[in-house]
């Protein structure tokens, strides 16, 4: 079976702790639950899977053509 979350086109996810969180979430005015969401058995989270829980906040970091790298958020649920 093939890793999806080996492949090279699949970005960087990484789990944010609480204070990150928080910063993200005033950086933009918002809610937690106003986040794209992303269901925790979604295969590129496989690495992740016993780091990510519903309700944590996943930064994915994405190769950009307009800019470098562009970070995007999702919010873990079931």
């Amino acid at each position: 079976m093939v890793d999806v979350s080996q492949h090279n086109l699949v970005p960087e996810h990484s789990v944010l702790d609480e204070g990150d969180v928080e910063d993200v979430l005033a950086e933009y005015d918002i809610d937690r639950t106003d986040l794209p969401k992303i269901e925790r058995k979604d295969p590129a989270l496989r690495d992740l899977e016993a780091d990510a829980e519903v309700g944590d906040v996943i930064e994915i970091v994405r190769d950009s053509r307009t800019t470098d790298e562009a970070t995007v958020y999702r919010l873990v649920v079931e």
